[in-house]
Formats: structure tokens, sequence, C-alpha cells
């Protein structure tokens, strides 16, 4: 009787472990991640880079939505507005975008990301003066953002905007 029950018991947690993960596996029950959202952005930043200019705005959309969740869930994360910042920027919306940037900076004034796109920004909008005070806060940080944002603004390497 006992290995009957242990066999039946067996069973049902196989039974209800494979449900459970097929469940979990399903694109629809996904709880929003950062992780996610940051994947979705590599992933349009490459379509992007291939002038796959559609793909990559459906896959920036997917991102902000994310990560607008995941700001209303847990407010005033740098790097969740770092990359709201990014996404709404680069679907067009360089207003908004800017404000992101900004409520980031109030949350962390020497976020790499942030200064980076926020410089980003400042180039494609005209405001180099701006751009130079971002470039300006990287300088100290011996990181790869520093270059990027400095070529942009030489006019080296263009912004994608």
């Amino acid at each position: 009787m006992k290995i009957i029950k242990i066999y039946l018991t067996l069973f049902l947690l196989l039974t209800f472990s494979a449900q459970s993960f097929a469940a979990g596996t399903s694109s629809s029950d996904k709880k929003p991640s950062y992780k996610n959202a940051v994947k979705l952005i590599e992933a349009a930043k490459k379509y992007e880079s291939k002038d796959k200019k559609d793909k990559a705005l459906k896959r920036y959309k997917k991102a902000q939505k994310i990560l607008l969740e995941l700001d209303k869930k847990k407010p005033l994360q740098a790097d969740t507005l770092n990359y709201l910042g990014f996404t709404t920027r680069k679907l067009g919306d360089f207003e908004a975008g800017e404000k992101y940037y900004l409520l980031g900076l109030q949350v962390e004034p020497n976020h790499v990301g942030i200064n980076e796109y926020l410089g980003e920004l400042y180039v494609v909008t005209n405001r180099i003066d701006l751009a130079k005070e971002r470039l300006e806060v990287l300088k100290s940080c011996n990181c790869e953002e520093y270059q990027e944002l400095k070529e942009i603004i030489d006019g080296s390497k263009k912004s994608k905007y």
C-alpha cells in the first residue's frame, strides 16, 4: 500500500510540475521583467543596425510597455528610467524621453547610461552645450559611454536619434 501511495504521489507531482512548467513558458504568462526589457532593447538595436526599422520599433514598443509596468510597481529606479528614456526617445518622443532621463538623474546623478543617452538626445535636438555638460559628467568614468558620446558630439559618429 505504501508503494502505491508513493507512486501515486510521484505521478501527481510530475503531472502538476509538467503542467506548471508548460504554463510558465507561455509568452503570454511571462511577468514583465527588467531582463526581458533589456533583451528586447538589444534585439531592437541589432535590427536598427541592419536598417530593419519596423522590427526595431516593434521591440522598442514592447520594451517600453514592460518598463512602464515596472516603473508603476517600483518607481524611481535609475536603470528603469534610463531605458524608459531610451525607448521613448527611440520611438520619437524626445520630450518625454528627456523627462525620464532627468528624473533618473535626480535619483542617480552620475548614472553612466543616462548621462550618455541624454547627451545623445541633446545632440539630436541641437543642444550641444547641454550634451557637453553630460560629457563632462562622464569624463572621469573611464568608460566606453564617454567615448561614444564624445564621438557623437564631435560628429565622427552619427547618432541614430
